[in-house]
């Protein structure tokens, strides 16, 4: 009982966080995903070392990150052109030449997990700000907060449906060999309640026709619960019940956002197929 207590007085913090963060303006939505951005960069790269024992520098590669990420918000927000990036570009040099001199035992692995992270973690987190800003009536770039809602909130409805759904009915594994407690009827329960959710942003934004709501919130439901699926393959790799422990009743930072990193591309896949084209 006070474990579940715990656990959603934790969630309740992390909802409004989430929520007031992207709903307030751009400059709460940076400052939020660059804190996320890096909680995460911080807390894979010293599991990596713990476990793997590979002794990669989370504060170089935390930098690296917000070197992608912040630029992708200035392009992507009109602020600044391409060249933006170069700085990004200039760590991933960095990364190669320092392997010549750390002498590192296996120097190929130390350069895949390093890279891994920023594929896993930092590349979706920044594509986010592609998602965040919208093209108006005006043809003017300018910060639409409703996706990056709507994606949150399905990723939430769809996990609360499938823990619901799965924990009374289910019986049919859906990928017994990852995550056993996974079923089939959690997941088509979580697809269920994400579509009914959307139904009420479909109310909300009617400019936008009720089957892209539900087809974008299908979609979030099928890359999400991917995202799951690998966070959980990387932990029985590590061998490790959880990402960490920052999140009282919820592990680590990782295990949150599991489902978000590649949540993320399903929205960008389908708003610029779809809705934007």
């Amino acid at each position: 009982m006070k474990n579940l207590l715990l656990r959603s007085l934790t969630g309740l913090i992390y909802v409004v966080i989430i929520t007031t963060g992207i709903i307030v303006n751009q400059y709460t939505f940076l400052g939020l995903f660059s804190l996320i951005l890096v909680v995460c960069l911080w807390e894979f790269y010293n599991l990596i070392n713990r476990v793997r024992q590979v002794n990669i520098n989370p504060y170089f590669n935390c930098l690296g990150g917000i070197l992608l990420f912040l630029p992708t918000y200035l392009y992507a927000s009109g602020i600044s052109e391409h060249f933006i990036f170069y700085p990004f570009l200039f760590y991933i040099v960095i990364s190669f030449i320092l392997e010549l001199y750390q002498k590192k035992q296996d120097p190929l692995v130390h350069l895949a997990y390093t890279f891994l992270g920023q594929c896993y973690i930092t590349l979706p987190v920044s594509i986010l700000n592609m998602i965040a800003f919208q093209t108006d009536a005006a043809s003017s770039l300018c910060y639409s907060p409703l996706f990056i809602l709507s994606l949150f909130a399905f990723i939430w409805m769809n996990d609360t449906g499938a823990y619901l759904v799965g924990i009374t009915f289910g019986k049919h594994r859906l990928f017994e060999r990852i995550s056993p407690k996974k079923s089939w009827e959690g997941f088509f329960g979580g697809l269920i309640f994400t579509i009914l959710s959307s139904l009420a942003f479909a109310y909300y934004e009617p400019a936008i026709p009720y089957y892209h709501w539900i087809g974008l919130s299908a979609m979030i439901v099928i890359f999400g619960t991917w995202g799951d699926l690998v966070e959980s393959l990387f932990k029985r790799t590590l061998e490790v019940k959880d990402s960490g422990n920052s999140l009282p009743g919820h592990g680590g930072f990782l295990d949150r956002f599991d489902s978000l990193l590649l949540a993320i591309y399903g929205m960008f896949f389908y708003v610029e197929l779809f809705i934007q084209s």
